[in-house]
Order: structure tokens, then sequence, then C-alpha cells
């Protein structure tokens, strides 16, 4: 079945909260219930999946021991990891279902295979032995808010300090740009805080497109701010819930997102609200309303 025939999922009202989906509520509170309370098909992409791809490479390096963590080593298992990749999401076969002869796949391979061979030129994993990879962590703040998601990478230094590791794939941000990119890494910094009783001391962001490190060392302090802003959101995103109102907000990455064809700025109508709604606010003043949030949250 391609990606255009899939059925939607079941419709459900939104039950906790990730960094991906705060991030979306931001950028669009409609593309937010698109994929949350609509949980509409999209498209495999390209980029995402080759993301998807050198992480799991990166996690399974340290299967070996520390001696084979070599950067030939890392290339070699790229295509490995596709084909499991492949095994387990078969949908993904149609980013090269008009590809013949193989050449895009080739190229895709390729530019794989030299990202993870850049991550080498940042880190040196044999002298690396991570407490924690791939890790899915779940809190509840005492609003009752659940906040989970997954963690790249945990260090533990012998000192008990904590380091946490995210992998990208794309190039680092402009300096105006940083906060933004460092909301996913607080973000996990306060969960952290509250499973394990410690702030971790350093949040790091490896940038394999450009080949650039970001790190910020946060303080109790910048977690406090960033639980008030989760808490703002989820305020946001509950009254959005209720009433049915998810405005778009047009940005220029809107060109990127797959749900034009149900989209008002695109001359779309939306899928019938399958929630029930159960208050209505009246118009505010000045045409602002639910969704008029910042795009991008305070700086930690």
């Amino acid at each position: 079945m391609s990606t255009s025939e899939r059925v939607p999922a079941e419709p459900r009202p939104p039950m906790s909260l990730s960094p991906s989906r705060a991030s979306d509520f931001m950028q669009c509170p409609l593309l937010y219930r698109f994929r949350v309370i609509d949980r509409l098909p999209e498209k495999p992409s390209p980029a995402a999946t080759r993301g998807t791809l050198v992480h799991a490479v990166l996690e399974r390096l340290f299967d070996d021991p520390a001696t084979e963590r070599t950067a030939p080593r890392a290339k070699a298992m790229v295509p490995g990891q596709w084909e499991r990749l492949l095994a387990s999401k078969p949908e993904l076969g149609e980013l090269f279902a008009e590809d013949p002869d193989g050449e895009r796949l080739a190229d895709w391979l390729g530019e794989a295979e030299r990202l993870v061979e850049r991550w080498f030129t940042l880190e040196d994993p044999t002298r690396l032995e991570p407490a924690e990879r791939e890790l899915f962590v779940e809190t509840e703040l005492d609003s009752g808010l659940r906040l989970r998601g997954v963690i790249d990478r945990i260090d533990v230094a012998p000192s008990g300090d904590v380091r946490i590791v995210d992998y990208k794939t794309g190039k680092a941000p402009r300096p105006e740009y940083r906060d933004g990119a460092l909301f996913q890494m607080t973000f996990y910094a306060l969960v952290v805080r509250r499973l394990k009783g410690v702030v971790p001391r350093r949040l790091q962001l490896v940038y394999l497109g450009s080949g650039e490190v970001l790190t910020y060392d946060p303080v109790e302090a910048d977690l406090l701010r960033v639980e008030r802003k989760l808490l703002a959101l989820w305020e946001a995103i509950r009254l959005a819930t209720e009433t049915g109102d998810w405005r778009p907000r047009p940005t220029k990455l809107c060109g990127w997102c797959d749900h034009q064809a149900v989209c008002p700025e695109f001359g779309g109508t939306p899928p019938v609200y399958p929630l029930e709604i159960v208050s209505v606010r009246p118009p505010e003043s000045g045409g602002s309303g639910q969704g008029r949030m910042d795009p991008a949250p305070s700086a930690p």
C-alpha cells in the first residue's frame, strides 16, 4: 500500500509531549493537530530516513569492542543497517521506487557513509563507553503533564557528571537560531533531572552535516524556565483540543509540508475535527487567539 493510500490512524487527544511535537505546535498548531490528533500519514523523507540510518549505525557501533570502532568499520555497517531499516519499514522502499539503476540509492547511501565518517573527526568512540544509547525516557511533572522522548546517548563520567548527546545530520544553526536548537536538549535535561536527581553537566549537539559541535552547560534555573515554557505550551494545546481551534502559521517551512492539500493556507479544507468540542472561546481583540505563541522557545 502506498503512502497516499494508507488509512489514517484512529484519532486521539494529546496524552503527552515530546520535543518533536512541542516544536510542531510552536511551528504551526495545525501541523500539530494533523500529526497528533488526526494522525494523517506522511510520505517518507530521504533526509529524515538518512538521519534514522546514521543514528542506527552510530548506536550499533558501540556494540563492538573499543578497538574496532573505526571509520571504515562504521561505513561498512551502512548498507546492512539500511537493509534492517527497510525490513522493519517496507514503506521506505517508496523513496527509491523510480530508481531502476540504483544510482539514487547509491548516492544516498554514500552521503550517509560520509556523515558517519565525519563523526570520527568530532568524537573518538574508542574513548567512549556510553551509559545509555537510544534511551526512551518518560516522566510526569507535578502538573500531570507527561514528558517523553528518546535520547541518542548519555555519557556518565567517573565523577558522576552526566552528558546528554544528540546527533544531527544537518548543519549547525546560525547563532541567532541556537536557542531553538537547545530547546530539545533542555527538555531532555529536565526529564533526566527528574529521573536521576541530577542536573546534566553538559548538553552536546553533534552536527554531522557541517562538522560542528554545539555545547551548553545547563543550571537548575534553565530547567525551571523550560518547565514553565512546556506548561504554557501544554495549556495552549489543551485549549485548542477543547475548542477545535487549530490555526495554521505560514512560514517558509510550509513548502516542505505533506499536508498542503488539507491546509487552508493552500486552499484546502482540514478533515472534520474528530474530537468532541467542549468549549468555544470568543475571538480575542486584535485578531490574536489560540496558537499565537512565539515560533521558538525562549533561550535556555
